[in-house]
């Protein structure tokens, strides 16, 4: 045989070679530990139940899901990790509602775009906020509210738990639904901004359920309303806050998001599976104790969800005048 047959049989051979391995890997997913990254930092809220998620993934998948904490600036050092990471289905991202959606918008340079770079695999659940007041101050419901920071303009505050934060937008829209002139106060963070409620030094804040359920069933703290479209299970005598301000719903949630161009039928594994386990008796008791309702979605269900509440977050921060920085 000459020479030049023999390099292009070694050529073609060689070639045969990495077209099986690729079909073998691609069938073999997942054939190596997976990366599930979570912008927060560990002992978070979203990090524990990033790992609860993790742990039932590896059981089920095989293969080790192993959490990589990325915290800080709104999510962006986490957030853009993932988006710049490979599509082979070996990296996921854990991602809060306010990291997806209010991120892009109040940051002039988030580093990631969610529209081009990043889809969304399944939704983990939701994470309603709770608005409450001091206890005892004669103020059990928004109207109530309203009615009393309208008597004494400029004098109520509200303690906004972070700025941009999801608890802040979703406090600041109910004082401009109300029409009630609360100055709003920023806090490093729910609990700074919890403890000024209670103290009386502000009128109002927001936070998930877990954050403020112990001071709630004390009787220390009055619950006014619920962020979410209906009642919750547990919280039936605490209004929403559509019931008094119509059309109202801000969310907390959980989603899975890949690289774009991630193989579909890794998309699909995921969706079926984390579907699976958010379903279980379980883990929706554990989700439970996090203020987290799992939610069902397809492939396309979550990604028309995701793309819902960018919408929503726009027109919040549209409607309150915030400005990328």
């Amino acid at each position: 045989m000459k020479p030049f047959s023999i390099r292009r049989s070694v050529l073609l051979a060689a070639a045969a070679l990495a077209v099986v391995q690729t079909l073998v890997s691609a069938q073999a997913w997942p054939a190596k530990p997976i990366k599930l990254i979570v912008p927060a930092q560990a002992g978070a809220a979203p990090d524990v139940v990033a790992r609860l998620l993790a742990d039932k993934l590896s059981a089920v998948l095989g293969q080790g899901v192993v959490v990589d904490n990325k915290p800080g600036a709104g999510g962006i050092p986490g957030m853009s990790a993932l988006a710049r990471s490979a599509n082979d289905g070996y990296t996921l991202g854990f991602v809060p509602a306010a990291m997806g959606t209010i991120t892009p918008l109040v940051y002039k340079n988030p580093q990631f775009n969610p529209d081009t770079e990043l889809v969304s695999v399944a939704t983990v659940g939701i994470s309603p906020l709770v608005l409450v007041t001091q206890a005892g101050n004669g103020i059990k419901t928004l109207a109530d509210l309203a009615k009393a920071a309208k008597a004494q303009p400029g004098k109520m505050n509200f303690a906004a738990p972070q700025m941009n934060s999801l608890p802040h937008l979703a406090g600041e829209m109910v004082n401009k639904a109300g029409n009630m002139g609360l100055t709003t106060v920023p806090y490093p963070g729910p609990p700074a901004a919890i403890v000024a409620v209670l103290s009386g030094e502000v009128a109002l804040t927001a936070d998930g359920i877990p954050g403020l359920l112990q001071q709630i069933k004390s009787g220390k703290l009055q619950a006014l309303a619920v962020t979410s479209a209906k009642r919750l299970p547990g919280f039936d005598d605490v209004p929403t806050v559509a019931e008094t301000y119509p059309g109202y719903e801000a969310v907390g949630w959980f989603q899975i998001l890949v690289p774009a161009g991630t193989p579909p039928k890794v998309i699909e594994t995921l969706n079926r599976e984390v579907n699976k386990i958010t379903l279980s008796a379980e883990m929706s008791t554990r989700l439970a104790d996090f203020g987290v309702y799992p939610r069902q979605d397809s492939v396309e269900g979550a990604r028309d969800f995701f793309a819902s509440q960018q919408k929503a977050m726009k027109k919040i921060v549209s409607d309150l005048g915030i400005q990328a920085q």
